[in-house]
């Protein structure tokens, strides 16, 4: 998939948002540790040092930034992970700012 497919996937999956407990078999009970695991199983990222970072990367106000790059996420991303993704509340903002959730 491409980075514009990625943004159209999340766009069509808006409907979706927060609906959690449409999730079949979700990887975790809770929403956001469930988005952590889908993320952290489809696209390996690893720190200069071969180690593992912390999946978030900053937060600002109410919302929280993750350390996924979408153009990553984008090469493995299908559109059921997405429509997942979006369930567990995870955006993709229009402003570049890669993913995001609220806090």
């Amino acid at each position: 998939m491409t980075l514009e497919e990625l943004t159209e996937c999340f766009e069509r999956h808006d409907g979706e948002y927060g609906k959690f407990e449409r999730i079949e078999k979700p990887a975790h009970r809770r929403p956001d540790i469930c988005a952590f695991i889908m993320l952290d199983a489809a696209v390996v990222k690893t720190c200069h040092d071969g180690s593992f970072g912390d999946m978030v990367e900053c937060a600002e106000h109410d919302e929280i930034y993750l350390d996924i790059m979408p153009d990553e996420l984008a090469e493995v991303a299908t559109d059921e992970l997405v429509r997942d993704l979006v369930r567990c509340g995870v955006r993709f903002p229009d402003e570049g700012t890669g993913l995001a959730m609220f806090a």
